[in-house]
């Protein structure tokens, strides 16, 4: 008598299911490990290419700044492989908004953190899975709703960014040089100019801000001062803050010597301390919005 048990599911198979086909579990194992060396091996690539030029450092903060909820490593993945995505999310996301991938579109591979494990040293790690997200160049986007993004003017920007600092900041009448905002050594006072432009007030004051981050680290007073500088070039990119008076020309000399895993040890504090910093602007900027909201319903 035939044995019909099998047919009894008519689930679709999972993504994992079709991807693994007849393969052993041991031969999909070392598939899987096999395209993760080559995402590492990427990025490490990826990581050498991006600090060859001011030019091309400064299209990397470009993405950093777009994707700022990404990592510097998966920065550094949809920088090299698709470096004018605007928009991205994978199959469940655009399936969530309405809109379906196109046929015959090659995903951009990324790293999503999984299990954690237990190191031979007793320390924990965590295991990383490859992730395949798209652009929304590649995603029919016909039924997909747009999401209106808020707008908010200069002085509430300013006002996020300095409301709830770690430390104090004052306004001068003068500072020494052209500079636009100054940490006092004693006080760690951060000590602004008056009468600057917007753009001018909030680049300032960003990049101190993300220096007494640097300062406190490991990083020599050059790599420190870099580092905050790409901070506050971030800082505007994100907000919409001008940043034509950015200049990475000296981007090569800053990170010379270092191999692909300190370049992206770098970029991966940067990318922290900024996200330290907007996330406080969010809860800020988010107050606004609730009380524009309010005052709408009046």
């Amino acid at each position: 008598m035939n044995n019909y048990d099998d047919l009894l599911n008519n689930a679709p198979a999972t993504p994992a299911e079709e991807q693994r086909g007849q393969l052993s579990k041991e031969d999909y194992a070392a598939k899987k490990q096999a395209e993760r060396e080559a995402v590492y091996t990427l990025s490490d690539q990826t990581a050498l290419e991006v600090i060859d030029n001011g030019d091309t450092f400064r299209h990397f903060l470009d993405v950093q700044a777009k994707f700022s909820r990404y990592s510097a490593v998966n920065a550094l993945l949809i920088f090299a492989q698709n470096h004018e995505a605007t928009r991205l999310g994978g199959f469940d996301y655009w399936k969530s908004q309405g809109g379906f991938i196109r046929s015959g579109q090659t995903g951009i591979s990324i790293l999503e953190p999984g299990k954690e494990y237990e190191r031979d040293d007793g320390s924990v790690g965590v295991s990383y899975n490859i992730k395949k997200v798209f652009d929304i160049s590649q995603v029919d986007t016909r039924k997909v709703k747009s999401t209106p993004q808020p707008k908010y003017d200069d002085r509430q920007l300013l006002r996020a960014l300095i409301n709830n600092a770690p430390v104090k900041i004052t306004g001068v009448d003068e500072l020494p040089g052209d500079i636009g905002a100054m940490t006092d050594p004693e006080s760690g006072e951060i000590r602004v100019r008056k009468g600057m432009a917007f753009a001018d007030t909030f680049r300032s004051v960003a990049q101190e801000l993300a220096a007494a981050d640097f300062n406190s680290g490991p990083d020599t007073q050059a790599e420190a001062d870099f580092s905050a500088y790409c901070a506050s070039y971030l800082l505007c990119e994100k907000y919409g803050v001008d940043t034509q008076g950015f200049n990475f020309n000296y981007a090569p000399s800053v990170f010379d010597g270092m191999d692909a895993q300190g370049i992206k040890s770098e970029l991966s504090q940067i990318r922290d301390v900024v996200d330290d910093i907007s996330g406080r602007m969010a809860r800020q900027l988010d107050t606004v919005q609730k009380a524009a909201k309010s005052q709408e319903a009046r």
